[in-house]
């Protein structure tokens, strides 16, 4: 395995939320604060790259080639990850551009990416015809995700172990790496993951990025809701109630529906450790109410 590249501040600090924990009745609420990274914004996203960029720059690249949402956090973390290790950058997006340059595709010029809009065609078809053209490319997997990455989150299980005694630790799932490095670290009873309609098959997708059977995993379904893209009434509650009781801005695809997840499921008395992925900047590109 390589050696993950030395950027970022780790390991990231774990805070307790005790205001958030008496209003969901949890005996405990720790805040996992993978958002204070310190590169390019933060986020899950910024923890993988170390790792993913490392394979990168071992290959000879020159130029990362990534995929994503119009507002993802992975392409605004490679765009400021490759910034940082003076590679080119291609953003290959789904869709069509808003008419207004907010939240994350604002971050992604800033660090001097090149943004390419794939329409209605499939963005892993364009990226990898992005990726031929180009000679010394390297084509990031969806959402930084690869068994490479996968031991990004299995080191932040050990900085988990090393901070605090908890029950479970509770995850946004999207492309799969982030759930399956804390499967990985602390076996697949000690996690709690919230789909965020980010691939059809959650399960499968950490799965398959994992050696060994993990045996039974815990992914609720619950706060899809209309899909991935949206944002629903009971993520609002969940962002106002965060900002509310501790100050804590989530994001509203991934953090926020976790945090939903929790409001719901919470078990009394339980020791929890809430994974805050980053992703605050994509709350400045929605296009959809967030308070009323």
């Amino acid at each position: 395995m390589v050696e993950p590249l030395p950027f970022g501040a780790f390991p990231t600090p774990l805070e307790p939320a005790p205001r958030l924990a008496a209003e969901l009745g949890l005996g405990e609420l720790w805040i996992k604060r993978d958002d204070l990274i310190g590169l390019g914004g933060g986020g899950n996203k910024a923890r993988k790259l170390r790792y993913t960029c490392a394979e990168a720059l071992a290959a000879g690249a020159t130029t990362l080639v990534t995929t994503g949402a119009p507002q993802s956090n992975h392409a605004r973390a490679t765009a400021a990850t490759a910034a940082r290790l003076g590679l080119g950058c291609v953003l290959v997006l789904a869709g069509e551009p808003a008419p207004r340059v907010a939240g994350n595709v604002l971050l992604d010029r800033l660090a001097g990416a090149e943004l390419v809009w794939a329409g209605d065609r499939p963005t892993d078809e364009v990226a990898a015809a992005e990726a031929a053209r180009r000679t010394g490319s390297f084509l990031v997997p969806f959402g930084g995700s690869s068994p490479t990455s996968v031991h990004a989150y299995a080191e932040c299980a050990r900085e988990l172990d090393a901070q605090a005694t908890f029950d479970r630790v509770v995850v946004a799932v999207g492309s799969g790496a982030t759930m399956a490095g804390l499967v990985l670290g602390l076996g697949a009873g000690r996690v709690l993951g919230f789909d965020t309609g980010a691939t059809p098959d959650p399960d499968a997708a950490v799965r398959r990025l994992l050696a060994d059977d993990p045996g039974e995993l815990t992914i609720d379904r619950s706060q899809v809701g209309p899909g991935y893209a949206t944002v629903t009434d009971p993520v609002r509650a969940a962002l106002r109630l965060a900002a509310s009781r501790e100050g804590l801005f989530l994001d509203p695809i991934y953090t926020g529906r976790a945090m939903a997840g929790l409001a719901a499921t919470a078990v009394p008395g339980e020791r929890v450790v809430f994974l805050h992925s980053g992703g605050v900047p994509g709350l400045f590109g929605v296009d959809q109410p967030l308070v009323g």
